[in-house]
């Protein structure tokens, strides 16, 4: 789906941006209200259980159940139905299955995507919309529609995830410091903003096509299960729901994301139709849950804000940091010049994954950044062409020494602006006794705290080095021929 991107972050003196400690100012929710009632739309003759599933689980699960089979979905071939597992509700498998074992698959016709909004009867009112707002608002019509075919699909979506966006004041306040409270903060915004302008020039404008009220709470709703339940790597498709496909889960053990494919399969005698084929990314026993890898490149900010969980993975730790040209700087052009010839800008963005090299425009961005006085000589047309290479190295021993300082105190900075340590952090996690929320907010400001401290050490290390470095001039005298290999001047004799 079309995701928000999260605003700038607050600037710290120099030029590294870092957030400060977010301020209590939370974005009020309308009240609460009846959300959503499930109803039971089968004809007389369907059953309100369905014998293959499990008893206990909800009547809506069983009656979502016989619609899939009404539709085609599942026949005496398919290995899956739905389950109770620790995760929620998700995908047993009735037999063994290999990999790339066929799942399930689910027509176009039964997608949920801009397609579907366009065929729909608000299709020209929200022809304009950003497709995911569009969708948003299908969704939400449809949910109110007694008579929607997506009827016992509907149904069975939840009201709320633990992504951030749903959290209380006070679970929020558990994450004082981290960045993910401020991206939080601001993707709420976001909503909140897009929501006043839906409300104001397509929902008070078309009250025949939207007789029931929609509020904000519905809109959140909305983007929440867009959000988490979207799948994004069809052909063509960067938006759809995928009715049956989505109650797959996620698993940390999976570490492939190829599951997903588009293909053409029969939809009568004489057609055919576009199919949604979900395949098992790893093999998996009879009785066992499916799972499938939602993204390897998310953080666990990420994955808290888009489907509320995070991983135990050190590797799914990052950190943003956020470097700018300040406009004060007297070489602001021929800086802002360099950093575009080499693909950056006026601010660039760097995330800083626990156990992982530093990207590797960073550096040399930071230098870029300090480059001042007598090293200001880099900036000259003369060097434009060669200057990123010389970035890559140490300039000099005050360029690095300032680009140390500037990235500890920043850190350091961050690091106050926490409520807890580190320490204490490990000390509540290992006491347990913490609902799923709480789990994510230990886990997000431990993991930040370990990428700042990683930074903050590597620099310090960094500063104990400095007289043992290579500069600019030393390589400079070396290429000439007029400087040793221990550093010492070399020194020609005339005869």
């Amino acid at each position: 789906m079309a995701t928000p991107t999260p605003m700038a972050l607050s600037s710290s003196p120099n030029f590294l941006s870092l957030p400060r400690t977010a301020t209590a100012t939370h974005l009020p929710l309308p009240p609460k209200r009846p959300f959503f009632q499930p109803k039971a739309r089968l004809s007389a003759a369907a059953s309100t259980t369905s014998p293959d599933l499990d008893p206990s689980l909800p009547s809506n699960v069983h009656t979502f159940w016989q619609w899939v089979r009404q539709e085609g979905l599942v026949s005496s071939k398919t290995p899956v139905k739905p389950a109770i597992f620790p995760e929620g509700l998700g995908l047993a498998s009735m037999k063994d299955l290999s990999k790339n074992d066929v799942v399930l698959e689910v027509p176009q016709r039964l997608w949920i995507n801009p397609d579907a909004v366009a065929a729909s009867e608000i299709g020209n009112a929200c022809s304009g919309l950003k497709p995911w707002i569009s969708v948003a608002l299908f969704l939400i019509r449809e949910k109110f529609n007694d008579d929607s075919r997506w009827r016992h699909y509907l149904d069975i979506l939840p009201r709320e995830t633990d992504s951030t966006v749903f959290w209380s004041e006070e679970e929020l306040a558990e994450l004082q410091g981290t960045q993910l409270l401020s991206t939080t903060l601001n993707v709420k915004e976001y909503v909140k903003s897009e929501f006043l302008k839906v409300e104001e020039e397509i929902l008070l404008r078309h009250k025949d096509l939207f007789p029931s009220p929609i509020t904000l709470d519905d809109f959140f709703w909305a983007f929440g299960i867009l959000r988490s339940r979207a799948f994004s790597r069809l052909r063509g498709q960067n938006l759809v729901l995928i009715p049956f496909a989505d109650l797959v889960n996620h698993s940390a053990d999976v570490t492939s994301e190829e599951h997903a494919w588009e293909i053409k399969g029969p939809a009568g005698l004489f057609s055919w139709d576009i199919l949604f084929s979900l395949r098992s990314p790893n093999p998996v026993k009879a009785g066992e849950q499916v799972f499938i890898q939602y993204d390897l490149k998310k953080s666990n900010a990420d994955l808290a804000l888009d489907y509320g969980f995070i991983e135990p993975k050190a590797d799914r730790n990052a950190y943003t940091l956020t470097l700018d040209i300040p406009e004060s700087d007297p070489f602001f052009d021929d800086k802002l010049e360099v950093a575009e010839t080499n693909g950056l800008g006026e601010t660039a963005y760097f995330d800083i994954v626990l156990g992982r090299p530093f990207p590797p425009t960073m550096l040399p961005f930071l230098r870029l950044l300090a480059l001042g006085g007598t090293d200001a000589f880099l900036l000259e047309s003369l060097f434009r062409n060669s200057i990123w290479g010389h970035l890559e190295l140490p300039v000099s021993r005050a360029n690095e020494e300032l680009v140390c300082q500037v990235v500890r105190k920043a850190c350091e900075a961050a690091l106050s602006g926490y409520h807890t340590t580190i320490e204490e952090d490990e000390k509540v996690r290992e006491d347990g006794n913490l609902n799923s929320r709480q789990r994510i907010a230990v886990g997000i400001r431990e993991g930040e705290k370990r990428v700042l401290q990683q930074i903050n050490n590597i620099f310090k290390d960094r500063e104990m080095e400095l007289d043992e470095l290579e500069y600019y001039q030393e390589r400079r005298l070396k290429d000439l021929g007029l400087c040793g290999e221990q550093g010492e001047i070399i020194f020609w004799e005339s005869k």
